[in-house]
């Protein structure tokens, strides 16, 4: 049961809510861009892949500190640090890392599946003591859940992911938590709900609004450009009603990738959609759109902690339905200007 109040579909109180899914970069990209997530969100699930990745415990508190010392002095904000899985992973330092709240995740990034992703996983068997480490101990692990394959179609990698890589996975150390990192197919939602224990899915704001036509049609929209990649509009559809079902494996992880515009707008642009800002204005659109807003907390505030293991906020915000949200077009920064996401129709729903 949900603790969110609806009066009159205009007003919105819920639990403040948690991103499960956030890239926060580094230096004056990190800077820049921090105080857009820490505005709304009480917590956030980091992400490791920096240039170079953070692979141990001790760059995992380094960067953690690097993103405390960023934070504005009013901000209350706590960055969950993750651990970047590779070949040469140590499990005893995995392990410590758990035990003493360094990580709370360990994230998989198939080998050049997403961006800096180079130094990800090839051989699976390599990084089995890891993962039946992190089963001991019931540490998650964040799945980029795509394959490299390059005969296999761009639009179908995840698909192919959960037959060929996950579904073993599972089955070979069955005690491991699972998080589907942005699912954006009929096939995931469907894996996630057919599991009993131990699986959840973040799904991001992004792919509840756009379809791959929105990247393509009239022309190539660089800022709708993310991966995994958009799908068709019966996918779009699923995510939708997996996100609003009130299914508590499904949860809120933005993915929100600032790059600057220099590097999305080129030849070969950067995959990301960047929706820290305006985030919880386009998902109060969506439930109120499905008629669903009374599903809005636990999306946002409840199913990520409880799949953590993490109590939920006890602060709480407030969403008020009113004129069109002045949201900035770009967030600048000393990295370069960032594109704020457009989801292509006004928003109605402010944060108090």
């Amino acid at each position: 049961m949900c603790n969110a109040s609806v009066i009159m579909t205009q007003t919105l109180t819920l639990r403040r809510p948690d991103d499960w899914h956030l890239h926060l970069r580094d230096g004056a990209m990190l800077e820049g861009i921090l105080p857009e997530s820490a505005r709304h969100f009480a917590r956030a699930i980091v992400m490791p892949n920096l240039v170079p990745p953070v692979v141990t415990a001790a760059q995992a508190a380094a960067y953690r500190d690097r993103i405390l010392k960023a934070l504005p002095a009013s901000a209350d904000f706590t960055p969950l640090m993750t651990l970047y899985l590779t070949e040469e992973t140590d499990p005893e330092d995995v392990t410590a890392a758990f035990a003493n709240g360094i990580a709370h995740a360990v994230k998989l990034y198939p080998a050049g599946a997403t961006t800096n992703s180079a130094s990800g996983v090839r051989d699976f068997d390599r990084v089995r003591p890891v993962l039946e480490a992190m089963a001991e101990i019931g540490m998650p692990l964040c799945v980029h859940g795509e394959v490299t394959d390059p005969s296999v179609d761009i639009f179908d990698r995840e698909a192919v992911f959960i037959d060929r890589v996950l579904e073993p996975l599972r089955r070979a150390i069955p005690g491991l938590k699972v998080v589907m990192e942005h699912i954006t197919t009929q096939e995931g939602v469907a894996y996630v709900r057919s599991a009993e224990a131990g699986l959840g899915a973040t799904i991001t704001t992004h792919h509840l609004i756009i379809n791959r036509n929105h990247i393509l049609v009239g022309g190539i929209h660089p800022h709708y450009y993310c991966l995994p990649v958009a799908k068709r509009e019966l996918h779009r559809l699923a995510l939708r009603e997996a996100a609003t079902s009130g299914d508590a494996r499904f949860f809120l992880g933005t993915d929100s990738a600032p790059h600057a515009d220099a590097a999305k707008e080129s030849a070969c642009g950067c995959a990301g959609c960047f929706t820290a800002t305006n985030t919880l204005s386009i998902l109060a659109h969506v439930f109120d759109e499905m008629g669903r807003l009374d599903r809005l907390e636990g999306f946002t505030s409840l199913h990520g902690p409880a799949f953590y293991g993490l109590p939920p906020n006890d602060a709480r915000i407030t969403l008020r339905k009113g004129d069109p949200v002045a949201y900035p077009a770009k967030i600048e920064t000393g990295a370069g200007p960032v594109t704020v996401f457009d989801p292509g129709f006004p928003l109605h729903w402010h944060i108090e």
